[in-house]
């Protein structure tokens, strides 16, 4: 039989909409209603028959590295011991569904992560993944004034019905990690984003496809939707898709609707692929000294 796995990328406008401003809610007001809006999204995914779902980068929130102020230091919480996750392990476990969970992680006082908590879909916690590259580019992606670079490694998580691995957003543009995660077994690596149009969407299609084929696994590509006041640093442009070990993408989501994406992904296909392109064979890892050094 056919080793098929329904999964769903659920991309999302932040809730307090266009023409308002954060400061102007309380942080704690914002996270809530977020996360009702995710849980109702999550539901749907639910009732279209997925087995795993991905959220979008920082989820419980807008893209708050617009701005450099401590005050989102407060929304940071344990995991997977915070109330988030748990929530989720609650929610993983009503639905049957696995889930991939990306927020604002606090270790200790003043050690804090981007980090995606990985869920079984009877709510057992099966690990993180920690944001390995931390952008810090101006205008309006001060991730270095809030996040520590992960220390975790690459991940893989067994589910059982798939082996799965998680990139996060500025993750996508090296392909050590990508490469990382396929010897270490994924089968689907999804990476939870937060980019806007004028930045980054020319490579939107470029490197994540190029990630699939060089290592013969599904991608999962998510993005948010929207602009977000008061920074309005640019259009989080959605468009959200997955692709297959060949790099084709074979389901798109929209570029500026909340949207659950859900797709079958086959994954038979990553032997068939690596039956005809042997790039882990191939490969030369004695000749790549130079690519670790300082």
């Amino acid at each position: 039989m056919p080793r098929t796995v329904r999964c769903s990328l659920i991309q999302a406008t932040n809730v307090i909409g266009p023409g308002s401003a954060p400061n102007e809610t309380p942080l704690p007001q914002i996270k809530e209603q977020m996360i009702e809006k995710h849980l109702h999204l999550i539901r749907q995914a639910a009732d279209a028959g997925a087995q795993l779902v991905c959220l979008q980068e920082i989820f419980a929130g807008p893209y708050f590295c617009a701005e450099q102020n401590p005050r989102w230091y407060d929304t940071t919480e344990e995991v997977p011991h915070g109330p988030t996750i748990r929530l989720m392990q609650d929610v993983a476990r009503r639905h049957r569904i696995a889930l991939i969970v990306p927020v604002y992680e606090r270790e200790q006082e003043g050690i804090y992560y981007n980090t995606a908590a990985v869920l079984h879909n009877d709510g057992a916690y099966l690990g993180k993944y920690r944001k390995t590259h931390i952008p810090h580019v101006a205008p309006g992606f001060w991730e270095k004034f809030y996040f520590r670079p992960g220390n975790l490694g690459y991940p893989v998580f067994d589910l059982g019905f798939a082996k799965i691995g998680v990139y996060i957003c500025y993750d996508r543009h090296f392909p050590e990690g990508a490469r990382a995660l396929g010897l270490n077994g994924a089968e689907i690596v999804f990476n939870p984003s937060a980019t806007v149009a004028g930045l980054s969407e020319y490579l939107w299609k470029l490197e994540q496809p190029a990630h699939a084929v060089a290592n013969g696994y599904f991608v999962g590509a998510i993005n948010r939707v929207g602009t977000e006041a008061p920074w309005n640093i640019g259009e989080f442009y959605g468009s959200s898709y997955f692709c297959d070990p060949r790099g084709q993408i074979v389901a798109q989501a929209s570029r500026d609707k909340d949207e659950v994406l859900t797709a079958d992904l086959d994954l038979d296909m990553i032997a068939e692929v690596r039956r005809t392109w042997q790039f882990f064979r191939d490969r030369r890892p004695d000749m790549y000294s130079d690519l670790v050094k300082a």
